[in-house]
């Protein structure tokens, strides 16, 4: 005897395989979980003094993971007397920016936490 739904009232009881229905409820929370949209979060990792042509190839790679929906997170990372000129960690961060707005917007600004500033772009 398995109760069917315990709030009704009188409360619904059936006699039942309680194996089989324990079975059917797992398939009914799987079938459920299979319909949600998870939203995946892809990292780019930059340095100030970052070449031309890597960063290129990286904002494409950014390009590519925006276009298939996934969230982008920026992370800039200073290492040693880089922290003194940060006005170049700004600068390439606006120009990654400016680069990727027609295919994002700003989604989080974070401060510099520690060597590192990290931005969250959202698909467009």
């Amino acid at each position: 005897m398995v109760e069917i739904s315990p709030n009704a009232k009188p409360p619904v009881c059936k006699i039942m395989d309680f194996g089989k229905f324990k079975y059917e409820e797992k398939k009914k929370a799987q079938q459920s979980k299979k319909k949600q949209q998870t939203i995946k979060v892809k990292e780019l990792r930059l340095r100030p003094n970052i070449g031309d042509h890597d960063l290129e190839n990286k904002l494409k790679m950014g390009k590519k993971f925006l276009s298939e929906g996934c969230k982008l997170k920026l992370t800039l990372m200073y290492r040693g007397r880089e922290m003194s000129r940060q006005d170049l960690g700004q600068e390439l961060m606006q120009r990654v920016l400016s680069t990727l707005s027609e295919h994002a917007e700003l989604e989080k600004d974070s401060p510099l936490t520690g060597r590192k500033k990290s931005i969250i772009l959202a698909p467009k």
